[in-house]
């Protein structure tokens, strides 16, 4: 079979998703997804627009402005109508089941060349955004289980995951993912986009929005969780609502041969799985285990994670139950922070975490031989993906 590769991965800055107070808040999520394109393509002309076989866009909610965004945003964007789309829905995991349909299809020869990646407005489209549950579902759970709040709360009971050990954790992601905007990490993967602040003073956002300089453990212990009377989930351990969009060019490893591209990474396996929806934080255990039973490979062959902090007791319980890691500060996982700090526009994350993790790979551990990138998703998905160092 052929091998797929990256060729380069971009994404916006990720605003605070808020009427007032977000940078982009004045941005629609379609003109966010625009510019990902436009980076890609700038960044490397010998790739036209009318060579991509296909787009593959991630997004939870296609709702509204969200609707059929990846082939809506290509065409506003003035890119050819030849050139055919598919916007994917598996809820978070949306950007990474877009990345992997893209890299199946280039590994089966339908095709040499495909953008693949996600999109989230999670002002404009707000979560549950115009959802109608099935009825029958109450045949079969509890609805008061299936917010994702709740199921955060019943993972930090059922995994015994502690308030010290989560608030550790969120410190660590926020100082993590502020010393890697500092020394500029995530300049190779942002495209600044234009923004406005409160008083609607123009700029170009270069920056995560929602990344805290002062985090502090005794401020966090204050707080009180808005899920449950009593319960442990606070704000600061739960990934923000954000907006975002990111995107990645796949190519075979031919027709980047032929185009004299570098790439450093390829796709060696992807592996979906489902769980209870009132657990659904812990789908990367199963995600994770199909996926290394797949490819023969153990965790301790795994170099470099990046595990998506949708909140703190659900990826702490996931790294845990799968032998990667105990607490924070982490050894090989979430290097440049994580959700909690950096945020989370659902459908994109799946797709931010792997552009992240081939940044990592390539300019801070460029001996790291394989890469994890995986991520729960709302009604019990869940999505993993293995990346190879190529020889």
């Amino acid at each position: 079979m052929r091998e797929c590769v990256i060729i380069d991965g971009v994404r916006t800055p990720n605003g605070r998703a808020h009427a007032e107070k977000g940078w982009f808040k004045n941005k629609r999520p379609d003109e966010l997804l625009t510019a990902v394109y436009d980076a890609l393509f700038a960044r490397n002309p010998k790739v036209k627009p009318e060579d991509v076989e296909a787009v593959f866009i991630g997004t939870a909610a296609q709702v509204g402005m969200q609707n059929d965004i990846g082939r809506l945003a290509w065409l506003a964007g003035g890119y050819p109508e030849s050139v055919a789309a598919n916007t994917i829905c598996q809820q978070c995991p949306s950007g990474m089941s877009a990345i992997e349909h893209a890299a199946r299809a280039i590994i089966c020869g339908e095709g040499d060349i495909y953008i693949a990646g996600g999109a989230e407005d999670m002002q404009h489209v707000p979560m549950g955004m115009a959802l109608d549950m099935p009825p029958r579902l109450a045949q079969r759970y509890n609805p008061a289980d299936i917010p994702m709040g709740a199921t955060a709360e019943k993972v930090a009971e059922l995994w015994k995951i502690s308030s010290e050990d989560m608030m550790q954790m969120a410190y660590y992601s926020h100082q993590r993912a502020a010393a890697a905007r500092d020394n500029g990490k995530f300049r190779n993967e942002i495209v600044p986009v234009e923004g406005e602040k409160e008083d609607g003073t123009k700029f170009m956002v270069d920056r995560d929005q929602w990344i805290r300089d002062n985090i502090s453990i005794e401020a966090m212990a204050g707080m009180k969780s808005p899920f449950k009377p009593g319960g442990v989930i606070t704000a600061a351990l739960s990934s923000p609502l954000t907006s975002g969009a990111c995107a990645l060019l796949l190519m075979s490893r031919e027709k980047a041969d032929e185009l004299g591209l570098e790439y450093h990474l390829k796709y060696k396996a992807g592996a979906m799985a489902g769980c209870d929806p009132t657990l659904m934080g812990i789908g990367p255990i199963y995600a994770v285990k199909k996926l290394l039973e797949r490819t023969g490979l153990t965790v301790n062959d795994i170099d470099v994670v990046e595990i998506n902090e949708a909140f703190a007791s659900q990826a702490l319980a996931c790294l845990r139950d799968l032998g990667l890691e105990k607490n924070a500060p982490f050894q090989k996982t979430n290097l440049w922070g994580g959700a909690l700090a950096l945020g989370h526009p659902l459908g994109e994350s799946g797709a931010r975490i792997v552009v992240t993790l081939n940044n990592i790979m390539k300019y801070e551990k460029p001996e790291a031989k394989y890469g994890l990138a995986t991520l729960c998703g709302g009604f019990g998905n869940a999505n993993a993906t293995l990346w190879e160092r190529v020889k």
